[in-house]
């Protein structure tokens, strides 16, 4: 090899260490395509279990998590990572916590603001689940969560072992940053017949056509379209293919490029929806306040024909 060569060969070597160096959270975390940014898979947790910057967090019932759950995983109230509210006021229910309430529990899981964490579900909490993974989104923290795609019934079911054990945490030093990625009433009404806008209902669709009441109202946000959440899953509680969602999402007038706001009764089955738009590529908002913000108004609904 001439000393030109060997020159070369040391300079791409040199290129490819520093592009290894320069790796980010999420490519830690996945792949390339915006699917495997944000969805694992249970052999790809197995691998990952040791990381020292991995935080599990399970969503689920107490007693799920005390009777079995993935080795190391922290049990989350998804209802703690919500502000307070008293129903019998007219609160909205579910919404966003103070920041810096929301740092607080996130520190007590040991969350830093370099950990890989990795989000799922037990009795089939999907939308609790999809809500958690929300709120990490609107925190900061988007880049360096994901789902484990099934939850804890795709770790079983693969043969992998659940303990009973309740590891050591060491107290976080993550920081808060939070997004712009809720919405509410006044935005909706000004964006409902905007360009690259979708707004999408993910309520089952007896909500959406007005057969059954939500919040002492029939229907649905005029020129929302339907996408109810329970659509996206496979049988075995897995995100659908890409193609089979991709043809939902344009069934329900979602364009390729379009920006999906998405709400529901409370503002939790919609985050399931935002997160298979988000699987796609989509930038996703949520109406939070969702349809009992939108009745407590009493603003203008519109049923199926």
């Amino acid at each position: 090899m001439t000393s030109v060569n060997t020159h070369r060969v040391f300079k791409l070597l040199a290129i490819v260490l520093a592009a290894t160096l320069a790796i980010t959270p999420t490519a830690l975390l996945a792949g390339n395509s915006a699917r495997d940014s944000i969805l694992v898979s249970e052999q790809w947790l197995a691998e990952h279990l040791e990381d020292e910057k991995l935080v599990l967090l399970h969503v689920g019932p107490k007693e799920d998590f005390e009777a079995g759950h993935i080795p190391g995983a922290q049990h989350v109230d998804f209802q703690g990572m919500a502000a307070p509210h008293a129903h019998d006021s007219g609160d909205l229910m579910l919404e966003l916590p103070q920041p810096a309430a929301l740092q607080k529990s996130l520190r007590d899981l040991g969350i830093n603001d370099d950990s890989k964490i990795v989000v799922y579900w037990s009795s089939r909490w999907v939308t609790p689940t999809t809500r958690v993974v929300f709120t990490l989104d609107w925190a900061g923290l988007g880049t360096q969560t994901v789902l484990l795609d099934g939850g804890i019934d795709a770790w079983k079911a693969s043969g992998k072992s659940i303990s009973k054990q309740h590891g050591k945490v060491s107290k976080g030093s993550v920081t808060v940053h939070p997004g712009n990625l809720v919405v509410d009433s006044s935005w909706v009404r000004n964006h409902q017949d905007k360009q690259g806008f979708a707004l999408i209902d993910a309520r089952a669709p007896a909500y959406f056509d007005g057969i059954s009441e939500d919040t002492n109202k029939k229907g649905h946000i005029p020129g929302a379209g339907s996408l109810p959440w329970t659509t996206l899953l496979d049988d075995s509680v897995k995100l659908k293919p890409e193609d089979e969602l991709r043809e939902l999402l344009t069934r329900a007038g979602i364009e390729p490029g379009d920006t999906v706001v998405a709400y529901c009764h409370i503002g939790q089955f919609a985050t399931m929806t935002m997160f298979a738009a988000r699987s796609l590529g989509h930038e996703v908002l949520l109406y939070d306040g969702a349809f009992q913000d939108w009745a407590g108004h009493d603003l203008p609904v519109e049923t199926a024909p």
